[in-house]
């Protein structure tokens, strides 16, 4: 079968299409034909560094494969697997954190990380609905409650536009950052105020906020701390240990600050599923880019101006 490999850290050249073996399934695994893959922030993140890929991907091995979204067809099932048959359409977040080996024409994926596809979605759409739609349901799930006044900052991104819906299906009382650009967009997904990060400074004009989720790190973290109410909470995705300064304030002011990975699990999968099946969530897919455009997918995410979420097709 045709992968990309990476031999080594670096930049979008790096990645190889080559032949390799077709994987073999544990007993608890399935094979899936990929049909479509999800591109996202880390697999850039991790392709530039080689200490990343290690931290990430759990191994000093090399090459690797990258990759981690798939929607696809089930063609072989382990024998302790039960609830999926060749055949069946199913999409998932493989193995993440460590080795999905996602970018890839056969992926071996352990069952419980996956979940049938619902039938009114294409498998751009599915493979869309993976680790961003995750990281979103598992961030805001536990956090969120109705009439929370919450901020989402770049909301017309992957994590950003599935936070969106969500926060709206919990009743919260949603702020997003974007753009002036995609001002209707983020509205469109039922956001109640828009910021033009460009032209307001949010700290000026926000403040008793309960909960953020900040996607971005760096100053928009430390000004995030200026807008939330004493008790309130901030997840910063990039932001895996925060400086001193901001985590004295958080502490003085009773701020919960948290760093969250998103963790593969079929279980949220089949929630997600649900949710896609009763018109609670949609995917925006922007770009599809063809297996052999690899390397493209990476260079649109590494432009920082990605509408919703980025496809290679199979």
């Amino acid at each position: 079968m045709k992968a990309y490999v990476l031999n080594e850290a670096g930049a979008v050249e790096n990645l190889v299409l080559r032949e390799v073996e077709k994987p073999e399934i544990k007993a608890d695994e399935v094979l899936v034909e990929t049909k479509a893959i999800s591109i996202n922030p880390v697999d850039v993140k991790v392709r530039r560094m080689d200490e990343t890929i290690t931290t990430i991907m759990g191994t000093e091995d090399r090459p690797v494969i990258l990759g981690w979204d798939i929607a696809g067809i089930v063609v072989a099932v382990g024998e302790e697997v039960s609830g999926f048959e060749v055949g069946d359409k199913v999409f998932g977040m493989v193995n993440f954190p460590g080795q999905g080996k996602a970018y890839a024409e056969y992926v071996a994926s352990p069952a419980y990380h996956i979940a049938v596809m619902p039938e009114k979605v294409t498998f751009e759409e599915a493979a869309a609905t993976t680790l961003a739609a995750l990281t979103a349901l598992q961030v805001l799930r536990p956090r969120v409650k109705k009439g929370d006044r919450i901020l989402i900052h770049a909301g017309s991104g992957g994590v950003g536009h599935f936070a969106i819906q969500m926060a709206k299906g919990l009743d919260a009382y949603v702020i997003a950052t974007s753009s002036a650009r995609n001002r209707d967009f983020i509205m469109s997904l039922g956001a109640d105020e828009h910021i033009d990060y460009r032209e307001q400074k949010f700290e000026e004009v926000l403040s008793n906020i309960d909960f953020v989720l900040d996607g971005i790190g760096g100053e928009v973290l430390e000004n995030s701390l200026k807008v939330v109410k004493g008790g309130g909470k901030i997840v910063s995705l990039p932001t895996h240990q925060f400086p001193e300064d901001i985590q004295l304030e958080a502490d003085q002011r009773k701020i919960k600050l948290e760093f969250i990975l998103v963790q593969s699990s079929g279980e949220d999968m089949n929630t997600l599923k649900a949710m896609l099946e009763n018109d609670e969530l949609k995917p925006h897919v922007s770009k599809i880019f063809p297996f052999e455009n690899m390397a493209d997918a990476h260079v649109q995410i590494e432009s920082g101006r990605t509408l919703g979420k980025v496809i290679v097709k199979l």
